[in-house]
């Protein structure tokens, strides 16, 4: 028995401690793939930090299918998915002030549009393809994330997304399709005079 085995093993029992030295080398991932699929850092300390929370009280229902990591990480997906599926149905009213974090008024709403100096100047291309990748349906948001941007194999991303391999080839494949029309489009925009 690993190391690992003998950690989970300690978890499923209760024993936090070993939980704790358990997960210890994947939270950095973990909050990874939340910050890339959610974009703002309080909300990936939440939701990773909520996903670990799922994977300690769940630990006991881990199969052994499966590598830890890629369990724990398809726990972290789900979460974010969730999270997402849920803000989406969040609606403004326009009736309905929005107020910043200090609780003021805001009176204008900000234009977060960029203009063709400001990308010149700041040369952010890894900015654009990043907004540019949260266009993306969160089907293809998530494979790409996981397999370009985490660098995780087709194999670990099926485990994850419990697919098979074809379906995250084909996901991946239609994503880049989608998301090379998106990059294209956003660069003529912010290069059109």
């Amino acid at each position: 028995m690993d190391n690992e085995d003998r950690l989970i093993a300690e978890s499923i029992k209760g024993n936090i401690d070993a939980f704790e030295k358990l997960i210890e080398k994947y939270e950095k991932t973990a909050y990874n793939i939340a910050l890339k699929m959610l974009k703002n850092h309080e909300d990936a300390m939440d939701i990773s930090q909520e996903a670990l929370i799922k994977v300690y009280k769940s630990i006991s229902k881990f199969n052994r299918k499966s590598a830890f990591s890629t369990w724990l990480y398809r726990i972290v997906v789900n979460t974010c998915i969730d999270f997402l599926n849920k803000k989406k149905k969040k609606v403004f009213s326009i009736d309905n002030p929005i107020t910043t974090e200090t609780g003021e008024i805001k009176r204008e709403i900000e234009d977060n549009t960029y203009t063709p100096e400001v990308i010149i100047d700041r040369k952010e291309t890894k900015e654009i393809i990043y907004d540019s990748i949260d266009k993306l349906d969160t089907i293809y948001k998530t494979v790409i994330i996981l397999r370009d941007i985490q660098g995780f194999s087709y194999k670990e991303i099926a485990q994850i997304l419990d697919c098979s391999i074809g379906t995250v080839k084909s996901r991946i494949s239609r994503g880049r399709k989608i998301l090379k029309k998106i990059i294209v489009k956003e660069m003529q925009q912010n290069y059109d005079y």
